[in-house]
């Protein structure tokens, strides 16, 4: 396993390569609501050329990994610098106000982007266009996780925003299929399986659609009764667009019982053989002959990726679950 750990230093242009002198590089990404986050530690024996805002590239065999920028810098008595970069995704923590009349979702990453001043690159088309989206002295990436969420509640799709390689994209989940096997006697070792009801299930949707008129809310509910007798209520409370007719509420309510009402099921491994290129929001297939559920394998959802490169060994931790819809 080869590796390069470029940094430009925007201050006086100079490039350095930091691979030789660092001992191990930790690269994460999570599906949602956070940058990718690359961080690694050397032992200052020369002047550096690293200031923060210094672009960072890493590549393992030839493979672009990471593009990002330094936002920390830390130095201890011994002289190790410990270094924390993030993706472009870590500038839309900067809060704004939009009002986005007939957009789709990458018609909104856009207009976002093009404003920040970030670079774009594959937004594929969501199929759904949001009739209105305001919010006022939000973060940008919390403006676009709520039209992510839009879009699913209204396409029953799973759609990922993510950074890559400095081009921020938006891409349908199963179109990130991976062709790795993770499961027994492939990669996985270790691995703890999850089934609840506590975290992200509801057998009951209440939508509520503002009515200027009234000034009250009209008030659609969308319910299971079996689950409900068998876990009791566990209810979900979401305001919609007021130009939404009934047609269209009714389907978002059938769309996101379809994807709540279940048990979640997720699995988490520790000391995974590494796979160069495998990160959160792609789609890879778990076989597990311990799990009735993966026996004869499934494609999961990875949620978390946390790749750890040390000299010649290169593992894993994986929070990863099942998809529904």
């Amino acid at each position: 396993m080869t590796s390069k750990l470029l940094v430009y230093n925007p201050t006086d242009h100079s490039l350095y390569d930091y691979a030789p002198t660092v001992k191990e590089v930790t690269y994460t990404t999570n599906r949602s609501g956070s940058a990718g986050e690359l961080s690694f530690s050397f032992i200052q024996e020369r002047s550096i050329n690293m200031t923060e805002g210094a672009k960072v590239e890493f590549y393992v065999d030839g493979m672009p990994i990471f593009l990002g920028y330094v936002f920390k810098m830390k130095m201890d008595r011994w002289g190790v610098v410990s270094v924390t970069a993030y993706d472009q995704i870590r500038y839309l923590k900067a809060k704004a106000s939009y009002s986005f009349i007939g957009k789709n979702l990458g018609g909104i990453i856009q207009q976002i982007a093009t404003d920040m001043q970030l670079q774009t690159g594959n937004l594929e088309n969501t199929g759904y266009i949001i009739p209105t989206l305001t919010k006022e002295n939000t973060e940008c990436l919390d403006i676009i996780e709520y039209g992510l969420q839009l879009t699913q509640y209204n396409t029953g799709k799973t759609f990922v925003f993510f950074d890559d390689f400095g081009k921020l994209s938006l891409r349908e989940a199963k179109n990130l299929m991976s062709d790795v096997l993770l499961g027994n006697g492939s990669l996985l070792t270790d691995y703890t399986f999850t089934s609840d009801i506590d975290s992200d299930t509801y057998n009951q949707i209440k939508l509520v659609r503002p009515n200027k008129e009234t000034g009250q809310g009209d008030t659609y509910v969308f319910n299971d009764s079996a689950t409900i007798a068998k876990w009791g209520l566990l209810q979900k409370y979401e305001k919609v667009d007021e130009n939404l007719n009934e047609a269209q509420i009714s389907e978002q309510g059938k769309i996101m019982m379809a994807y709540y009402d279940r048990v979640l099921k997720t699995i988490s491994a520790s000391g995974v053989a590494g796979v160069v290129g495998l990160r959160a929001g792609m789609m890879s297939m778990f076989r597990i002959a311990e799990i009735p559920e993966l026996q004869r394998g499934y494609f999961l959802l990875l949620e978390k990726v946390k790749h750890k490169f040390s000299s010649d060994d290169h593992t894993m931790n994986v929070e990863a679950k099942v998809l529904t819809i």
